[in-house]
């Protein structure tokens, strides 16, 4: 079994045995131990302070990303972790290159209903210390000038940069908020690029690399 199990908590007899049930007569495979953690997660919600609906919808979040990694890259997929509560998404593990960084957290944006990403994915490769303490220095000014405009939901976008250019993940309220972000970020000193994977709230789940901006 994947160690991705969701955070439920002890659940009640019944669900258990739901769910005890489901996984003798399935393959141990991310899918199928997916869905049997949706119908157990009605009957363990009552565990925690969120809501059934929250738990369930958790839980389908958390299928997607798997399923979504796991068809982007094998080894993305068996490196890293995720904890999802009330649509915010925590992940973890190690990677071998800022690039696939992003690319994992750019999947993780792309599922319906993630309100924010916390991302601890460290880099095994940094590609040298004064590189990378550059880099880091231009996504805290960028995460800071986001947290203090009163016209930007900061918590909706995640942000990576990679050998100087800005990669921008989340979800913009309206084309003007995201203009804003942009602008913040091409304002600060050392950037080369800025490439925006954002998607507009309600709007269906497309490849938002058409947003992209120089």
């Amino acid at each position: 079994m994947n160690r991705r199990a969701g955070r439920f908590g002890k659940g009640g007899v019944g669900a258990g045995a739901a769910l005890a049930t489901i996984l003798l007569t399935t393959a141990c495979d991310p899918v199928t131990l997916g869905v049997a953690g949706t119908a157990a997660a009605g009957g363990t919600a009552a565990a925690q302070e969120r809501s059934v609906s929250d738990a369930i919808s958790d839980q389908a979040i958390r299928i997607s990303i798997n399923d979504l990694w796991l068809r982007e890259d094998l080894e993305m997929y068996n490196r890293l972790s995720l904890t999802v509560t009330e649509g915010r998404v925590l992940v973890t593990g190690q990677v071998p290159t800022p690039e696939e960084r992003v690319t994992a957290i750019r999947l993780v944006w792309q599922v319906d209903g993630v309100k924010e990403v916390i991302n601890e994915i460290q880099v095994a490769d940094s590609g040298g210390l004064s590189g990378y303490a550059r880099d880091a220095w231009i996504s805290t000014q960028l995460r800071s000038r986001l947290a203090f405009d009163g016209s930007v939901s900061a918590l909706n976008y995640s942000i990576d940069t990679v050998g100087g250019t800005i990669y921008i993940m989340g979800i913009a309220q309206n084309q003007a908020e995201l203009d804003r972000v942009i602008a913040h970020a091409r304002n600060i000193p050392y950037v080369q690029r800025v490439v925006p994977y954002v998607r507009m709230a309600g709007e269906p789940v497309s490849d938002p690399a058409a947003n992209q901006a120089s």
